[in-house]
């Protein structure tokens, strides 16, 4: 069978399960809806909290990242991974005692106000937002390729999935279906990397024939640095970024991590704390088999990309590329006219995308109207590296399209968790903590749906207008939750001192300079271009990597100011106290 049919067929499955375990785990209740009824197992809770960490970004763009950035992607993975460690023993027991059912109701009852709370929603939907930008981006790019559709086509199918099952399920319906959805990415993620070790290496464990030497007695990275290098790339194992650079966005993505409300929200619904620690270690041994084989495919990936088309004539390409190149996440230009691929360093067009024009060229392939002027005649969109792996190496069509229904997973599973985080915020933190208190359940679990339909749509907006490439504007919305939310979890709860003045005073401090940031230097929306260089930035650091700055700013500004007003009242500060210590705690309360 051809790709296409089993992707059909593969996809069409997965789905069909999705969709069982929607109908067959609806949501009957508020309680259903945000905590899925407090009752999972802390085994079912970290496998969806798997599932919910690992989103598109992860499944398609982080071996991307790494494959194209060598040495200098490794900050994703350190920031990653080390932030789930810092969330899951910092910081979730805690909460968890706590026990309300969200991130901005923490904030708005330890902090005693209002105000907190909503600045805590307008934080959350912010970074949630962002996040799941990255997420519909990554459904359309799967779709696309393999179903043969436009991006755009892609992004509005997964949109419908999506809110299916996040529509009718909730909370509850979500962490069954990412259960399912672990199953199928960790699967789809594994069997190529391991069929790819086994051609390279002859080893079947990914993490190990990376590192081992190939059938011409040659280590596999020191291949690919002799490969980088006579082409005029710097080494793979090399980097290139500034230290102070590499420090801040791995500590941005770290902090970012420990303070994603989606991931958060996700230790409220087992019935213990006991057992948010449980699935806290569960959930890290299921995160750690992806994280771990991410940079063997990266490795794996550039090598076979670089050994099959550099100096490869046009019309012998396999058929992965000119399929790839339909989608328009590959493009080539004949540049000196010798009909052979030359992939070298520098930029091949200008600008984000290439703009395709409709003629074709002498060899039949797409013709663009925006390429440079630098030697590169290659295009490839980072995202499609996993995907695109299986092919490049030639393994069967079935593990291809496998790859393609665990990407959908990922993206999926993470977008549902988002736009929960998003419906939640709406109908919970804002409409009926605020404005109708004494709003039935039933009326705000349909606010809830209705929030939950509008953010599908926005989501599907920013989709398909994403502001950068899946990973790069994940790890922006990690920044805003840098600066945001972390430092107010961290001081609520070990700080008996800091009051809401100074809370609510840090969190619009850090949010506001961090925003500022992206939007001058990352997004061009502020000030003129030709000063939004590498060369401008603050202290040399990225705009990746300032939620780290912020996340500072924030601490500073609300520690200034928290003694300038009253402490809290006492008893807040009991409640500071009790929560510390790991017992006595009952089901999440939310109303």
């Amino acid at each position: 069978m051809d790709i296409q049919t089993w992707t059909f067929i593969i996809v069409g499955l997965t789905f069909a399960l999705y969709i069982g375990i929607a109908i067959w785990s609806r949501a009957a209740s508020t309680k259903d809806f945000y905590v899925a009824g407090g009752g999972v197992s802390p085994l079912a809770n970290g496998l969806a909290t798997a599932a919910d960490w690992m989103s598109a970004a992860s499944f398609l763009g982080m071996a991307g990242i790494i494959a194209f950035s060598g040495y200098d992607g490794s900050v994703y993975l350190m920031g990653w991974t080390g932030g789930y460690v810092l969330l899951a023993l910092l910081l979730a027991p805690y909460l968890r005692k706590f026990g309300k059912f969200t991130v901005p109701d923490f904030i708005g009852d330890r902090y005693y106000s209002n105000v907190a709370r909503t600045v805590a929603v307008i934080a959350a939907l912010f970074v949630s937002f962002t996040y799941v930008a990255g997420q519909m981006r990554g459904v359309g790019v799967v779709f696309s390729r393999f179903l043969d559709v436009e991006v755009n086509t892609g992004v509005f199918i997964g949109m419908a999935v999506v809110l299916f099952y996040a529509f009718l399920g909730g909370m509850k319906g979500i962490t069954y279906t990412q259960v399912a959805q672990y199953c199928v990415l960790i699967f789809a993620f594994m069997v190529p990397a391991i069929f790819i070790s086994l051609m390279a290496t002859g080893n079947p464990v990914p993490q190990i024939g990376f590192g081992s030497t190939g059938s011409d007695g040659v280590y596999l990275l020191d291949k690919l640095d002799g490969l980088m290098t006579e082409l005029g790339f710097t080494a793979y194992t090399d980097g290139s970024k500034a230290k102070i650079d590499v420090f801040f966005i791995t500590a941005a993505l770290m902090l970012g991590t420990a303070g994603l409300p989606h991931v958060i929200i996700r230790f409220f619904t087992v019935p213990k704390v006991k057992d948010a620690r449980k699935s806290a270690g569960y959930a890290l041994l299921f995160i750690a088999i992806l994280y771990t084989t991410a940079p063997a495919i990266a490795v794996f990936a550039r090598t076979n990309l670089m050994e099959t088309v550099q100096d490869t004539p046009y019309q012998e390409i396999p058929a992965w590329f000119t399929k790839w190149e339909d989608t328009g996440l590959i493009a080539w230009t004949d540049k000196n006219d010798d009909g052979k691929i030359q992939y070298l360093p520098g930029t091949a067009i200008n600008g984000k995308k290439p703009e395709f024009i409709e003629t074709r060229g002498l060899l039949g392939q797409r013709v663009i109207r925006n390429a440079s002027t630098s030697p590169n005649e290659l295009y490839i969109d980072r995202d499609i590296t996993v995907l695109a792996n299986p092919e490049i190496a030639g393994l069967p069509n079935w593990v291809i399209a496998l790859v393609a229904a665990g990407g959908l997973a990922a993206a999926l599973s993470t977008a549902a968790g988002l736009l929960l985080v998003i419906s939640t915020s709406i109908s919970h933190d804002l409409i009926k903590k605020q404005f109708a208190k004494n709003m039935s359940d039933r009326k705000e679990l349909l606010i809830a749906r209705i929030s939950a339909f509008f953010a599908v749509i926005v989501a599907g907006y920013f989709g398909i207008n994403p502001p950068g490439f899946v990973a790069s504007v994940v790890a922006l919305a990690f920044g805003l939750a840098a600066s945001s939310f972390f430092p107010a979890i961290v001081m609520g709860i070990f700080s008996k001192r800091m009051n809401r003045e100074g809370a609510i005073s840090g969190m619009v401090a850090g949010l506001a300079i961090t925003t500022y940031y992206i939007a001058r230097f990352k997004l061009g929306w502020i000030g003129n271009p030709e000063t939004s260089t590498a060369d401008d930035w603050w202290f040399g650091i990225s705009p990746e990597g300032f939620g780290t700055l912020g996340m500072l700013v924030n601490f500073v500004v609300a520690i200034a100011v928290s003694h300038f007003f009253p402490a809290p009242p006492q008893d807040v500060q009991e409640i500071v106290e009790n929560i510390r210590i790991p017992s006595g705690v009952g089901e999440a309360q939310g109303h």
